[in-house]
């Protein structure tokens, strides 16, 4: 079984920066899609940005663009996240998720086919 365990969150003040990280365990298919979630309390969980298995891909939510940049080392079997300018708005448990389903698919996947998820970790942005 996969297991993601995310790590980086915490408080910090709007306008700065945070750099999440994710470490996969147990990945034995290294064409794979990763991804980051989020969510407020009382909201949904929302997508906030997928990379391909090769890395050479990225997508991200409209609102993130610009601000937030995924990427991934294959080498240690990790995931990131950077944050930059932060919002009070971007306050939320931040997840961490996989899918080994799309392989090399030149299409992102939909949040539902993510089959492996992290607890997450929480960021706080403070006003």
């Amino acid at each position: 079984q996969v297991q993601l365990v995310e790590s980086g969150g915490g408080l910090v003040q709007a306008g700065g920066s945070l750099r999440l990280s994710c470490a996969a365990s147990r990945l034995t298919f290294t064409r794979n899609f990763m991804a980051w979630f989020r969510q407020a309390p009382g909201k949904e969980r929302e997508f906030i940005a997928a990379i391909n298995w090769s890395g050479t891909n990225t997508e991200y939510a409209e609102f993130v663009k610009g601000r937030f940049t995924i990427s991934r080392d294959d080498a240690q079997n990790a995931v990131y996240l950077r944050m930059d300018s932060l919002k009070p708005e971007d306050t939320a448990v931040y997840y961490c998720a996989c899918t080994v389903r799309y392989g090399s698919s030149p299409i992102f996947p939909p949040a539902i086919e993510y089959e492996y998820w992290g607890q997450g970790t929480q960021v706080t942005v403070s006003s």
